[in-house]
């Protein structure tokens, strides 16, 4: 039995932003669909540990019919050093045998599937001449982010903020030479915000950096850096004036504080959640019904997009004789 493996720089090379945004959008459906199963991801938390692991197990049945898991260390002092937060591994085995097909770098996989989450939620979410773009963060995800953004919408300019200024800096002036519209830096959070109708937030805050009186009607929001009950990027008063949409409800109920908190303070109740990504691109419930409504996708990242990513990467390599076979 041989198994592939790719590393970090083959997985960029043939999971382009444009083509996970398709990848995701069918991942999506099929979660709606009934077609994929995964149980909450599990996380060990060793209390003198530096870092902590998520294991993240799906299946997808069907003609695609696979198996999966994402085993993901999450260690916060990793940008300090030069490298993602994120570390680990996705495993694809076959649904026929069980045997394991590939080992992928998770770093990458996570880094372009979630912003292509994100380009899919805005695509059918934000207002169509929706085109001033505000990135909160400079990491992993900011980047990824901005060029998932540029996939579905026109962009007429972006402003970067950061919890220091100079990340800002440094994220517009290596970006620009990829772009075409303005990336401009700004000192503050609520600078970037003024005027903006596309947002992401992709921090590594615990308390809200985002204030409701900050956002402009019409606005569309993508949250993407918190995935633990005790971190939010929002306020509740944000939660609360917005519509609520979620990649996955369990998921959102029990992991994602920007809602949990808004729970506690008793402004948003489970109601509150319009509806599922998958849910909207299958029209089976609405997405944006007017054009001043803000709307906000919480985003958790979910095992059956890894799953969808490696099932297409491992399609690619054997196509495009790619990666690295070896005996197993």
């Amino acid at each position: 039995m041989n198994i592939l493996i790719l590393s970090h720089d083959e997985v960029l090379e043939l999971l382009p932003i444009k083509d996970c945004i398709d990848v995701m959008r069918e991942a999506l459906i099929a979660l709606a669909a009934g077609m994929a199963h995964q149980p909450l991801r599990t996380i060990i938390r060793p209390p003198d540990a530096k870092g902590v692991m998520g294991l993240m197990p799906s299946y997808m049945s069907g003609d695609s019919a696979a198996f999966a898991l994402k085993a993901i260390c999450v260690f916060p002092g990793n940008p300090a050093k030069g490298k993602d937060s994120h570390q680990g591994g996705v495993l694809l085995f076959s649904a026929e045998t069980g045997e394991l097909l590939a080992m992928m770098n998770a770093s990458a996989i996570t880094a372009i599937r979630t912003a292509a989450v994100s380009g899919v939620a805005t695509d059918v979410l934000a207002r169509g001449d929706a085109g001033n773009l505000a990135i909160l963060g400079s990491g992993v995800q900011a980047r990824t982010h901005l060029a998932a953004m540029s996939q579905v919408r026109s962009i007429k300019r972006c402003r970067i903020a950061s919890r220091n200024v100079e990340h800002a800096r440094n994220f517009a002036e290596e970006m620009r030479p990829d772009f075409s519209f303005p990336l401009e830096p700004v000192e503050t959070v609520a600078d970037a915000l003024e005027g903006a109708d596309l947002i992401v937030a992709a921090t590594t805050a615990v308390e809200p950096i985002v204030k409701r009186d900050w956002i402009s009607a019409g606005a569309h929001l993508n949250l993407v850096g918190s995935s633990t009950p005790n971190a939010r990027e929002v306020d509740s008063e944000t939660m609360a004036a917005a519509s609520l949409f979620v990649d996955r409800r369990e998921s959102t109920l029990n992991e994602a504080g920007d809602y949990l908190f808004a729970v506690r303070d008793s402004v948003i109740g489970p109601n509150h959640i319009r509806a599922e990504i998958g849910e909207v691109l299958k029209g089976d419930k609405p997405g944006r019904t007017s054009p001043d409504e803000i709307t906000l996708f919480k985003s958790l990242g979910l095992a059956i997009e890894d799953l969808f990513a490696a099932e297409y990467l491992y399609r690619q390599a054997k196509q495009s004789k790619v990666g690295t076979w070896i005996e197993w």
